[in-house]
Parts: C-alpha cells; structure tokens; sequence
C-alpha cells in the first residue's frame, strides 16, 4: 500500500462482506419457502426476505464500490484521499442506516415502516429494489454526494488517468439515476417508465462503467502491461456500454404501455449489448496472455478472469435469450428472468468487488499476496461460487422454460400455482446449489482471517 488514506477502504470492504453474507442467508430462506411455503412463517415473510435479500444487494455492491474508489483513486491520482475523516463519517452512516432500514423491515410490517419513517410526506416506499423509507434514501443522496464531493476532489487535485474518469463518471451517473427514486408518479406507466431509469441505467449503464474501470485497475497491476492498452480496450467497452445500455433500457418498455416503438429501439440496442461484455472477455484474456510478470496474488487474477467470463454469460448470453420482444411476451417475469438476474449480478458486480477485496486487502496489510495456503482456500471459494451459480443458473432457467410452456404457450395454459407445483423439483435443486454458494462465500471469508503464528518453544 502506497498510500496511508487507502486503508479506508477496508472499513468499507469488510461491511461489504458482511452484508454479502446476510443476502445469500436470505436467499436461501427464500429459495427454501419456495417449496416450503410456511418455512419460517409468520416470522419472515417471503416479501420481507426478499426485500432483505434484493436490498442487500444493493448496499453491498454500493459498499464494495466505494471501497474500491477509496482504494484505487489515491494510488492512480499520486495523492492522499481529499478527506479521510469524512470517507469514515460517511461509512458510519450508511451503515447505521442499512441497519436501522433491514431491523425495520424484520421488525414491523412494511406499512406501519412507512407510517412511522414519514412516507406520506413525500411517497417513494412500495416499489421493487427501492423499498427502502424516504428517510434512509434520503441518507444515500448524503452519503452519496459526500462520496463524490470526496473522490472528485482528489482526483481533481491530482493525476487524471482514464481509469480514474471513467470511474467518476460512472459514480456521478449512479448517484444521478439514484435521484429518480424519489420521483413516484400516481400513473402507474410513468412510474414503471422512470422506475427503471434508477435499475436499468445503473445496471446496465453507469455500474458497467464502474466495473470497467475497476478490473482495468486490477489488470494493470498484477499484469504490467502498458497502461496504454488498457486504456484504449476501457474507451472501446464503455463507448459500447453507454450506446447500447441507454437506449437498451427500451427492453424494459415492451409491455407497460409505452409506445409500441419501443419493442423496435428496446428489442435492436439490447440485443447489441451482449457487444461490451464480450469485448472486456477479449479484453481480459488479451491483457492476461501479454503480461509482463506473473503476479503472487494468483486468486486475484483467477478473479479477474472470472468476471469477464461470467459477466458475459450472465449479462450477455442470458441477457440476450429473452430480449428481443416477441421472446419477451412469452418470458417477461418468468423464471427466466430470474436466471438471468442472478448470473449477471454475480458475474458482473459480485465478482469484480471480489476482485478488488482479493487483491487490495493483502497490500493494506503490507503483503503483496496471501500465503498460498490462503490462495488455494480462496481459490477454492472462487469455483464453489462459481460453478454453482452456474447450476443456479441453468437450474431455474429450466424452470423458466417449463413454466412459460405450461402456463403461457401451451394449447391448454395451467393455473399459476399449478405450474410451481410442477417445477418445484427445479427449485429445490436452486436450493441445493445455493447450500454449495454459502461454503464458497464462508471459504472466501476464512481465506481472509488472519494466520496464527506458532510460536517456537
């Protein structure tokens, strides 16, 4: 670790972990009331797992994110963070806030939540991914913009690189988009419309840029390949991201009625956007195959790899399986979305905060690398979560094809919850794979306690 201000980014890394940890918990139990409707019934509610479970999602991602920020830009900008004190201010913050919000939501029902936090007076509660109180949104846009207030003055009053650009370019959009969450029009069209501008956009738009930047980071350092080229590759994905990400949002629009337009601008830039994560698979090999050393941090670079890889089957392939509209009106809300949410937020986000955890957290500790013993566990968590969420994957994509077949294509379309009755095997065989996910997030922990030093007698 060059610089003293870095270690900031560890508080972040750590909740981030943590939080990580408690939404695979909350999948599980999600999963597991699937096929067990009454599991854990009236204590967590299937709604309130899930709001948990999506939730934390978010926050985590948010928290690897700015950890990764308070990492990379002080080495790639030559200077000491702008604000230490304030980066550790904030984090206390969002903490406090993601916690009071999940006791809300595990404690009382979520209309009460919303009488007692205010929402009455300016409504933004009820809506997927966004249910948190006006209150704690409220508390994002804060810390949101104390973040940004702080990693643009440093990158400002110090070297400008691309990789530092493009990843404030990508924290500004997010932090942007994040203000349509409190726009929330009694039309429903509308709401739906501008609903997805917080989702799509970030997911599909400014969040690719952040991924970008950061496995450019990465890749930069544990390959020595000239700063050059990476550079060029980050101009090529994000110019393909934003062009086919921002109009691509059109996918969303098929059938909530929007102009009938839409289903042609949605179904032809979606289809293309498969294009950038390919090219950052390209990217990441190329990169890797003309290193200049090999690096001791293995796991790190395993990472990588695995995010480029996953990020275009989850994000890419999956993506393009049931964009196009005439796929999209028999799969829209089916299993198949499901499948696909869950490989491209792993492959994508997931995995590349991973990657910045795996190959900064040595270097905050004064390591270039683990022990190889720590590596090889590590390594180990790689493949447990990767492999099944692969099996996650294609278990409820299955399901999603059986489903859409019997309940909406066929001759004779079954009852909804007939349908589930019948693809519950494929559910069942989720919940197992997610068992094996939860040994390779507890590897991944233990990979990253310290080692005990045996003491000669």
């Amino acid at each position: 670790m060059q610089y003293q201000s870095q270690s900031v980014a560890k508080l972040y890394f750590m909740a981030a972990i943590g939080l990580f940890l408690a939404q695979v918990l909350f999948g599980l139990i999600m999963g597991l009331q699937y096929v067990m409707g009454d599991f854990l019934f009236p204590e967590i509610p299937f709604n309130v797992a899930r709001m948990v479970h999506t939730n934390s999602l978010i926050v985590w991602l948010l928290m690897g994110f700015m950890g990764a920020a308070y990492y990379l830009v002080p080495e790639e900008s030559q200077r000491e963070l702008y604000s230490p004190k304030l980066a550790v201010l904030m984090f206390w913050v969002f903490l406090v806030a993601a916690a009071l919000t999940v006791i809300g939501y595990l404690s009382v029902p979520y209309a009460t939540l919303a009488q007692i936090t205010g929402n009455d007076l300016l409504p933004t509660m009820g809506r997927e991914f966004l249910e948190q109180p006006t209150i704690t949104k409220i508390g994002i846009v804060v810390v949101a913009l104390a973040f940004l207030y702080n990693i643009g003055m440093t990158v400002l009053t110090g070297r400008k690189t691309v990789v530092t650009i493009v990843l404030l370019t990508g924290l500004v959009g997010l932090a942007v988009f994040f203000l349509f969450s409190f726009y929330n029009p009694d039309n429903l069209v509308k709401d739906k419309y501008y609903w997805w501008f917080v989702v799509h956009l970030w997911v599909e738009g400014v969040w690719e840029l952040i991924l970008a930047s950061i496995l450019a980071f990465v890749l930069i350092k544990v390959t020595g390949v000239d700063r050059e080229v990476i550079e060029k590759w980050l101009y090529v994905i994000i110019a393909m991201a934003l062009i086919t990400g921002i109009i691509g949002t059109g996918h969303h629009f098929y059938w909530i009625g929007a102009p009938g337009y839409w289903q042609w601008w949605g179904s032809i830039f979606s289809a293309l956007e498969p294009i950038p994560f390919f090219i950052m698979t390209l990217f990441a090999f190329n990169v890797i195959n003309k290193r200049k050393r090999e690096h001791p941090n293995k796991a790190a670079v395993l990472w990588a790899m695995g995010t480029a890889v996953l990020a275009f089957l989850g994000a890419g392939v999956w993506g393009f399986l049931h964009t196009l509209a005439p796929v999209n009106y028999y799969t829209h809300g089916s299993q198949i979305t499901a499948a696909h949410g869950h490989m491209a937020f792993f492959g994508a986000y997931v995995m590349v905060v991973l990657t910045i955890i795996s190959f900064a957290w040595p270097l905050m500790h004064g390591q270039q690398a683990k022990s190889n013993a720590k590596q090889v566990l590590e390594m180990w968590s790689f493949w447990l979560m990767s492999v099944s969420m692969v099996f996650i994957t294609l278990f409820l994509t299955g399901a999603g094809i059986l489903q859409v077949y019997l309940q909406r294509y066929s001759d004779v379309p079954q009852a909804f919850m007939v349908v589930q009755e019948k693809i519950s095997l494929f559910y069942w065989m989720r919940e197992v794979s997610g068992l094996v996910f939860l040994v390779g997030v507890i590897l991944f922990i233990l990979s990253f306690l310290p080692e005990r030093k045996v003491q000669a007698a």
